[in-house]
């Protein structure tokens, strides 16, 4: 979920001042950014969301032999896991402690035309660098199916963003062969979610490798690396790059077809880590950029909260222009668009065409919209908002109501304003609950409410027997709020990600490689039209003509967790591994073209591809 740059209604933020703003960045400011790269939710501190895997090996082995006699006839091999993982920022694990052991269990799934045999596979394998130095041992939970007609499966690596996730997010409500059935978006029994069957897993279509970073999971640096030397932008990748090398060296999988696929702050990763790989020999079938931030300098939002940077407003327009959409989405939702909708699709294209025509006159508000999602409207001096007058204009083009027109044009943040007395999810939304419910004070975000708790109880309680695998001495960290505090985001010579040109650079090496955008248009962390805004830079690349396809659905930031969207997002996937065109996509030159001061995509500089390449 979402969660690259994640929200953190309770963490502990800085402080600093922001250059040329005459006042700082507090609690509420930060609270509204560091969204841009999610995980999954964002329960608070790392204790707070962190789940304990004790259980006595008595009761571990009891369910796991159950569960091996009602579903499968192969024996299953449970795992008790001794080590006592950390994800400090100044720890490692010592050498001699660092092991490849894992859980091994076997299960059925049924919810597809004909029943699947598949095996989970849940321990750690060692990442280590061109010289075989070891650099950090990686938690990861396999689930892979034998070939049927002699030709290798395909192989999905999975992760999400944060930075600071582990991969439950995506692991636990998306694809694989089990999730947590969650009433998205509506609270409903909350935080009571149940563990259900998935009828629309990919365990079908591909093998999927879900990967936890080093300092979330348990995941570890190996001494003398620490978890901190990861905590940056490309080191991170290089690990990530490393850690799927050997996976594929210890499983034999080099021949088979491998994609990767990030979720928020994870398309970013995605997108450098496509270069790395191609860059090291290891060729990808294709990649899935789901809820995207391609380019941090094109968030101003995001942006400034990490930068603390009055440079950090440059794209301030583009900000503005590419959130509307979405918030118009969020809008229609609630009713307050006139007439209401009659498909979501066309309504998408009357908003980015609606911003479109109006993006010269949104330029004197950009800067006064920007810091107001910041909590801090006046910090340039006095904000410029539209007038009446100008907002009543806009009504009739963008179809918005003027209460909800009032709601994105003014001084308060628009998850506050929107809809009086209520905040809207950032994640999504549609979720929201009265500003008088107890939950916000520890967590600003109600999407991000809805599954922080749900899915954490469900690694706790119910995970650990099916998976088969336990850790008495570590506690499993779903989400590290301490490393988004310390992320280094620098990247190609600059203090920000924009990771377009490493797209082009995966691209340029591979020119077959399949990419697929996946977009929730109740997204407000990372606002579709972004995205396409981003991809559509690659229009100025003479000759390039990438198997790219974008698609839409109902949803937020984890679009997965929508009933109605999952089986459409699963029958695209399909798709897209079969090499079948989406009939519903967007491609290249039939998206919105970039905007004027947007920088064109070009290859990345020599440093980067040095970086990306790096042992």
């Amino acid at each position: 979920m979402k969660r690259d740059e994640r929200l953190s209604g309770n963490s502990q933020h800085r402080q600093n001042r922001l250059p040329g703003l005459g006042t700082s960045l507090g609690t509420l400011t930060v609270a509204i950014l560091l969204l841009g790269g999610c995980g999954g939710g964002d329960g608070g501190s790392s204790s707070g969301t962190a789940v304990s895997m004790q259980q006595t090996a008595a009761n571990q082995q009891l369910s796991a032999q159950a569960a091996a006699q009602s579903q499968a006839p192969t024996a299953n091999q449970t795992y008790i896991d001794p080590v006592a993982y950390s994800g400090n920022a100044t720890d490692g694990l010592a050498p001699a402690q660092a092991s490849e052991k894992a859980a091994v269990m076997h299960y059925q799934w049924t919810q597809g035309r004909t029943p699947i045999n598949y095996t989970t596979t849940t321990g750690h394998l060692t990442a280590t660098d061109s010289s075989g130095n070891p650099e950090a041992t990686m938690s990861y939970v396999a689930y892979t199916v034998p070939s049927t007609n002699g030709a290798p499966r395909p192989v999905t690596f999975v992760y999400n963003g944060g930075p600071g996730s582990s991969s439950i997010w995506l692991r636990l409500g998306s694809f694989a062969p089990t999730r947590v059935a969650t009433p998205d978006p509506v609270f409903g029994n909350w935080p009571n979610y149940p563990l259900v069957d998935n009828k629309e897993s990919l365990i079908d279509t591909t093998d999927m490798v879900f990967i936890d970073p080093p300092g979330t999971g348990l995941s570890e640096a190996i001494l003398p690396n620490t978890n901190q030397k990861y905590w940056t932008t490309d080191a991170d990748v290089n690990i990530m790059r490393d850690f799927i090398q050997r996976y594929l060296t210890v499983n034999s999988r080099s021949s088979s077809p491998i994609y990767l696929y990030g979720e928020s702050y994870g398309t970013p990763r995605t997108d450098m880590l496509a270069l790395a790989l191609e860059s090291a020999g290891v060729h990808l079938t294709g990649i899935v950029l789901q809820s995207a931030i391609l380019n941090y300098f094109a968030d101003a939002i995001e942006a400034v909260a990490i930068t603390d940077s009055t440079s950090a407003l440059a794209l301030d327009t583009d900000t503005l222009a590419g959130y509307f959409p979405g918030y118009a989405e969020v809008a229609a939702y609630y009713n307050q668009v006139s007439p209401a909708p009659l498909n979501q699709d066309l309504y998408a294209y009357q908003a980015s065409l609606f911003v479109t025509n109006e993006y010269n006159k949104f330029r004197r508000y950009s800067q006064s919209w920007v810091l107001s999602q910041l909590g801090i409207p006046d910090a340039l001096g006095t904000p410029v908002f539209p007038n009446a007058k100008t907002l009543q204009s806009w009504t009739l083009p963008s179809s918005l109501t003027l209460q909800a027109l009032q709601g994105y044009f003014g001084a308060n943040p628009f998850s506050t304003s929107l809809i009086p007395g209520t905040t809207i999810g950032r994640y999504d939304g549609r979720v929201s609950l009265p500003n008088s419910d107890p939950r916000l004070q520890n967590d600003g975000d109600p999407s991000d409410i809805l599954i922080s708790q749900p899915f954490t109880t469900a690694l706790a309680t119910q995970m650990p027997d099916y998976l088969g695998y336990t850790a008495p001495n570590a506690t499993y960290l779903p989400l590290n709020d301490n490393i988004i505090e310390v992320w280094d985001f620098s990247h190609d010579g600059q203090p920000l990600p924009d990771t377009i040109p490493d797209l082009l650079g995966a691209l340029t090496l591979n020119p077959q490689l399949k990419v697929l955008s996946e977009n929730g248009f109740h997204d407000l962390a990372t606002p579709f039209f972004n995205t396409e805004k981003q991809l559509a830079r690659l229009q100025t690349v003479p000759g390039l003509n990438p198997d790219l396809q974008v698609n839409f659905f109902q949803g937020g930031h984890m679009i997965y967790l929508d009933d109605v969207a999952r089986p459409l997002m699963k029958r695209d996937l399909v798709r897209f591994y079969r090499g079948t065109p989406l009939p519903d996509a967007l491609a290249l030159w039939t998206l919105p073209p970039p905007w004027r001061d947007e920088s064109p995509a070009s290859q990345p500089t020599a440093t980067a591809t040095a970086q990306a390449t790096a042992p």
